[in-house]
């Protein structure tokens, strides 16, 4: 993990609230994993990803939980290093990632009191949802850590990032969000009904692509590789895709237009995207991918307008680059995300 890989102090106090005790335990905590305890201080301070790792570990040393103290029953140390082995504890490599989370979720439900989860599949859609037994949602940092986990331990066992479409959570949104937007995914929702977490049914294919070797290499350093890795916020895809946010798709310049107003030659501006792993077409992909979404979730906006607003021809033409995106239909997606009562649990 680079160390341009930054992480919000906003999620560093969260993780020492119920694991820290305040004061002179919280500068000795932060002092030994080399993070100033001044930045505590500063809103907008951030920290290498790898310090936040070595915070975790810390923590979950001390206090014997790597799930920091939130929720009744500790997550005790080697419970990541166990969930791993379970999960590709197959009789064949060949077995897919469906069978993998399933296990890794068992795990999870069974050493979490008030944290149960299951994982549906139907139709061109997966969702894991927690079925919290209480009626009072939990915060924010407790949800998004569950996350964390299981999506991280999901990517590595796939070899592959899993895209995520849609994150739902039941409590309200939390003062600071941006790096759980980037870590997870632009469309989070709160205040919803039920937690979960919501991708393409395809990604369940997946052959598990990992050995007891691979294991060993990956439990040496988790968890700084279960940390999705952050973009540089100022990368210049960052910059770019920020622009592209601000303009009507139909607008969006050619390559030789973007590298015009960038001051810059096409062939720089390709070669500097290169470096960054990313491409201008996947880049406008994926805003266009990230607008069709937040559209979806409106039902008066109908597919024919999101189509003309993002720049297609026709509808068809819509469904089609939905499809390759997010591995399902247009109208799969939208009457699962505006179907407030029943979740794909109800078409079981």
């Amino acid at each position: 993990m680079s160390e341009k890989d930054t992480i919000s102090i906003h999620l560093v106090r969260e993780a020492l609230l119920q694991s820290c005790a305040q004061g002179a335990a919280t500068v000795e905590a932060l002092s030994k994993v080399g993070i100033d305890p001044a930045l505590l201080e500063q809103p907008a301070a951030r920290v290498p990803a790898t310090a936040y790792a070595r915070l975790w570990r810390l923590l979950a040393r001390r206090t014997d939980d790597e799930f920091f103290g939130m929720d009744p029953r500790k997550l005790k140390s080697g419970s990541l290093a166990f969930l791993c082995r379970t999960a590709i504890a197959q009789p064949s490599l060949a077995t897919g990632l469906e069978t993998g989370l399933e296990t890794g979720l068992g795990f999870l439900s069974l050493m979490l009191e008030h944290l149960p989860a299951q994982l549906v599949r139907q139709q061109s859609l997966a969702e894991i949802v927690l079925l919290e037994p209480q009626p009072e949602a939990k915060r924010a940092f407790t949800y998004f850590t569950y996350w964390m986990i299981v999506h991280g331990v999901a990517c590595w066992l796939a070899g592959r990032r899993i895209p995520i479409l849609a994150i739902e959570l039941r409590c309200p949104p939390p003062d600071f969000c941006d790096d759980y937007r980037v870590m997870f995914s632009d469309n989070l929702r709160f205040d919803r009904p039920r937690t979960r977490m919501i991708f393409s049914a395809d990604c369940l294919d997946l052959p598990i692509k990992r050995s007891p070797e691979e294991l060993k290499r990956f439990l040496a350093h988790a968890p700084a590789n279960i940390l999705v890795k952050y973009r540089d916020p100022d990368s210049l895809a960052t910059r770019i895709k920020q622009d592209l946010r601000h303009m009507p798709p139909e607008t969006w310049p050619e390559t030789e237009g973007l590298a015009t107003t960038l001051c810059i030659s096409a062939s720089t501006l390709r070669r500097r995207l290169a470096q960054e792993g990313q491409t201008y077409q996947g880049l406008k992909d994926s805003v266009r991918k990230e607008l069709a979404i937040v559209w979806l979730a409106e039902p008066q906006i109908s597919f024919a307008e999101i189509a003309a607003r993002l720049g297609f021809a026709d509808t068809s033409s819509f469904y089609k680059a939905f499809r390759k995106w997010s591995g399902s239909n247009p109208g799969h997606y939208r009457s699962l995300i505006l179907n407030d009562d029943v979740s794909l649990l109800g078409g079981r």
